[in-house]
């Protein structure tokens, strides 16, 4: 099929507002979050879940790459074309235009469909008293469900480990390039994919009757978690144990539908705020916790002083943002962000990032933002722990708190946060990963690229703290670190002097990673920013064995395979 002839059958199926051929109209949708980009013949946008499956069936016929994408948050370049040097055009689909969310039962599973975003779920289930396995991230604004189970993406709860089910509903192309629809829902729908998506999309099945033997979380996380002396980490992308079909398939199939279970809101929540300048009082912390208490925490978020720093003077606008407007505008802010960066980038008599210019110099107007008690703990401490217990566990970290800090002066301070300061120490964490990029916008005249790690160390790897050698460390301008402490996934943000090489110094501290046992990418996957390993690259290989969908992940080949001769 020509190119054109390709674009008229897709147009005739979608209309052509929903097929985008314009390299300027579709440049956002070509473009990562972070960083990379490519060529696409064109970006379409299917309105229901069987003009999806058509189109499908037409680029496979057309023999194009698809890349399936949805909110286009993703930090590795995951979803969005990756350079110029593909075998054959390009099709990027877009699924955000399918965001319907079925509840299931009382709400104890729900089923998201290819563009739900967490958003939507998260507010859904909220009057169900039920929460979601991940809440809205720093980096996710406007994530989809979908994208999440496909990257077997963590997230900031203790207990709920990676995104991950067994029952989706997916299409794939097999070895002899045909295109099957596999449902894996465990609920019957009927034969034909016309059939099976119509029959979801109108809830035409038993909403009530959600008995299955296959799971749709991560149940033997907790197990896992508790075992503070293995030596390997909790939780990382790449984890066997975890790919399974639509999980961590990164875009290697098309995911129409996941379903996923929920979690009983708790009744009580209190949120400690513990400082320290000795990195073993967390240590100590995190393993007794553990491999005592009878409730795990609800959230455990490290933050180092400098990260504060930093998140205090440029991620301010966010924080205010959420404060003042709330979570519901702000994917569509961000996205026309996004558009409007695009589009003033291209004038040269401009600053660069000049929307990012002027919501800096709006939040520099406003007061300090941070309540006094956490300023006092960050002029006095390095390390801060951001710790949430629930129901009988706030009792057992009051005790335990109050001992541990009243043994010795050494071991550092703890408050217990009135809710003002709960939101405001979360919002704050909340807007840490962003601030890391907007410095490094800001101050490109006097530094150098930033290099974004998210890492995770071995259980019982109790020596948590990065020491970098002197000719690694002195190419860099700041390292910035926070994450998620009790699941030791790190986020390690590097901004390097100018000059110097990103992808020399990338490799000199994965080598340093690799000989701590530590794990990467942890939860942001490969993309095309890392190497996928012998087992990730099997499960790829077998969910696509032609390379049609998302070809050269993990910087992997991009070429077309033909499977079907053998």
């Amino acid at each position: 099929m020509s190119d054109h002839a390709l674009i008229c059958e897709l147009q005739d199926l979608l209309t052509q507002k929903h097929v985008i051929t314009s390299k300027r109209a579709n440049e956002h949708f070509r473009t990562g979050w972070r960083s990379g980009g490519g060529d696409a013949l064109a970006v379409i946008f299917p309105q229901s879940l069987l003009t999806l499956w058509k189109s499908l069936e037409i680029c496979v016929k057309a023999d194009v790459i698809i890349i399936m994408q949805a909110a286009n948050t993703g930090l590795t370049e995951g979803s969005t074309p990756s350079g110029h040097d593909y075998d054959r055009e390009v099709v990027v689909i877009n699924t955000l235009a399918m965001d319907d969310l079925i509840v299931l039962g009382e709400g104890q599973q729900v089923i998201g469909l290819a563009g739900t975003t967490l958003h939507t779920l998260e507010k859904k289930l909220k009057p169900l008293s039920r929460a979601p396995h991940s809440i809205i991230g720093s980096s996710c604004l406007g994530a989809s469900i979908v994208g999440g189970v496909a990257n077997n993406s963590g997230g900031a709860l203790v207990k709920r480990g990676p995104a991950y089910t067994e029952l989706s509903l997916f299409a794939r192309v097999t070895k002899e390039n045909k295109l099957e629809l596999v449902n894996h829902l465990d609920i019957e729908l009927g034969d034909t994919p016309e059939q099976i998506l119509t029959n979801l999309e109108n809830r035409n099945f038993n909403l009530v009757d959600i008995k299955s033997n296959k799971q749709a979380s991560a149940k033997d996380y907790v197990e896992k978690l508790r075992d503070v002396d293995a030596d390997t980490p909790s939780r990382f992308n790449a984890d066997e144990s975890k790919l399974y079909e639509s999980s961590g398939c990164a875009g290697k199939v098309a995911v129409f539908a996941v379903r996923l279970d929920t979690f009983e809101v708790p009744k009580l929540e209190k949120t400690f705020y513990i400082g320290t300048n000795t990195p073993q009082v967390l240590t100590k912390i995190r393993r007794d916790i553990l491999s005592n208490f009878k409730n795990l925490p609800e959230v455990g978020e490290y933050l180092h002083r400098d990260m504060f720093e930093i998140a205090k003077n440029f991620g301010k606008d966010t924080f205010l943002s959420v404060q003042h407007l709330g979570t519901d505008k702000l994917p569509m802010l961000f996205a026309i962000k996004g558009r409007i960066d695009a589009i003033l980038n291209k004038f040269s008599v401009l600053p660069a990032f000049l929307s990012d210019r002027l919501m800096q110099g709006v939040a520099k107007i406003f007061p300090l933002h941070l309540p006094q008690r956490m300023m006092k703990f960050h002029e006095n401490y390095e390390h801060h722990l951001i710790l949430k217990m629930s129901d009988e566990g706030v009792q057992e970290a009051e005790q335990y708190l109050q001992k541990l800090f009243s043994d010795s002066l050494d071991n550092g301070s703890y408050f217990v946060c009135t809710p003002t300061e709960q939101n405001a120490a979360f919002l704050h964490r909340f807007a840490a990963a962003g601030a890391a990029i907007r410095y490094q916008i800001l101050n490109q005249n006097k530094v150098g690229e930033i290099l974004a790690l998210d890492i995770a160390l071995r259980r019982n790897d109790d020596d948590w703290v990065e020491e970098l050698p002197e000719d690694l460390s002195k190419k860099l301008v700041k390292r910035l670190y926070y994450g998620h402490f009790f699941c030791h996934v790190f986020h390690q943000d590097y901004i390097l002097k100018k000059g110097e090489d990103v992808r020399e110094v990338k490799e000199q501290l994965l080598t340093l990673l690799k000989n701590r046992g530590a794990k990467f990418p942890a939860e942001h996957n490969v993309g095309h920013l890392y190497e996928a390993g012998d087992s990730l690259k099997t499960f790829y290989e077998q969910l696509d064995p032609t390379n049609r969908f998302n070809p050269g992940i993990g910087k992997l080949d991009k070429f077309k395979r033909n499977c079907s001769c053998g």
